[in-house]
């Protein structure tokens, strides 16, 4: 009797921890545009203006937006993610030039790690017809990002290489603001 008791007990955990998780899910874009919005307004607080010394450094990173526009919203989904991990990685290294506030960047770290969270947790990984479509994707999107790095390693991590990717990393989760809000 108390082992089916036991058995019973962890059957109603399991099924409400996937009824919570799959009503997550459902308020995701939601959980996402939030976050942005809340990233958007660190990215704001971490430094100050765009310095005018930085202007004449500009540089065209040319974000892949078609990796945001296919049929499927899982696709979308992954990518996003994809996206998030990778503005995760740039923001994790090498930011004692940026003289940034701490702070903004640690919250910016973990709203970012949250919502990788939250997307892994919802994007289903078991979808071969879209293998091809995301594979593609994460080339595009690797291939930006690998950009971004490589203009932060040449310019040595300096403050105008962080301020003009703190522009792009703002352009960037604006342009998935967009995509979110059509999901």
């Amino acid at each position: 009797i108390m082992n089916v008791f036991r058995l019973m007990q962890i059957g109603l955990m399991l099924l409400c921890t996937t009824t919570i998780s799959s009503l997550q899910c459902n308020h995701l874009p939601l959980q996402q545009r939030k976050m942005i919005e809340n990233s958007l307004q660190l990215l704001d607080k971490m430094g100050k203006k765009f310095p005018q010394q930085c202007l004449r450094e500009k540089m065209s990173f040319r974000f892949p937006e078609q990796v945001l526009k296919p049929r499927q919203k899982e696709t979308v989904k992954v990518a996003i993610e994809e996206i998030f991990q990778h503005i995760f990685h740039i923001f994790s290294k090498n930011l004692t030039l940026a003289a940034w506030d701490g702070t903004a960047i640690e919250q910016f770290q973990n709203g970012l790690y949250q919502q990788i969270e939250q997307l892994e947790a919802c994007v289903t990984k078991k979808q071969t017809h879209y293998f091809q479509s995301k594979e593609v994707n994460r080339l595009k999107v690797k291939k930006y990002f690998k950009k971004i790095d490589c203009f932060l390693k040449d310019k040595q991590h300096n403050l105008c290489s962080w301020e003009i990717s703190r522009a792009e990393m703002r352009r960037c989760l604006q342009l998935i603001d967009k995509v979110i809000r059509k999901l």
